[in-house]
């Protein structure tokens, strides 16, 4: 099995689009580490009904990759189309197979030690997937080998564990500097 993988990339396209791109550019045209794929702003109406936006994300973005990679930065977690993408990804259907799912700390993410996070500053149904073992947090790194090794592991453990998606969709966008139950 190739530890090349399609990965689909969510992250706050306001605040975050930056990293994507350098993640995009770093990993998958320079180094063919992963094939990136992403809903770009524009992409789906934001005047369609929720559900059908979820479909959309699910039928057309996610169908063909692999592994999710959310990109954390300052304000991730309050992103509607975060939650929805990480919970559409983690769903098993009839035409979309579940993906692995990781979690990348971009520069940004505000901390002083580098070696801890604030769960509640993490997307929360990412968060729960953390907890249950389905999957993993890192440090941003441009070393490509290190990321590949993240993202194939992610694909390897989405047979092996099964993901938390209990939790209610957003209905909107969140405020705050943190989330609670």
């Amino acid at each position: 099995m190739s530890s090349k993988h399609k990965v689909f990339v969510s992250y706050h396209h306001a605040l975050d689009e930056n990293y994507k791109n350098i993640f995009e550019l770093r990993f998958g045209n320079a180094f063919g580490a992963i094939v990136p794929g992403s809903v770009q702003v524009g992409d789906i109406s934001p005047n369609l009904p929720t559900d059908t936006i979820r479909q959309k994300i699910r039928d057309e973005y996610l169908r063909d990759t692999s592994v999710t990679v959310v990109l954390i930065g300052e304000e991730t977690w309050q992103r509607k189309h975060v939650d929805w993408e990480i919970g559409s990804s983690i769903r098993h259907t009839e035409y979309n197979p579940r993906s692995g799912l990781l979690g990348i700390l971009l520069p940004s993410y505000p901390r002083i030690d580098k070696s801890k996070y604030n769960h509640r500053t993490l997307p929360p149904r990412l968060h729960d997937n953390i907890k249950c073992g389905f999957a993993s947090i890192h440090n941003w790194s441009e070393d490509a080998a290190t990321v590949q090794g993240w993202i194939h592991e992610a694909y390897l453990r989405k047979s092996r564990v099964n993901p938390d998606n209990s939790r209610d969709f957003f209905g909107k966008n969140r405020t705050g500097s943190e989330w609670t139950d």
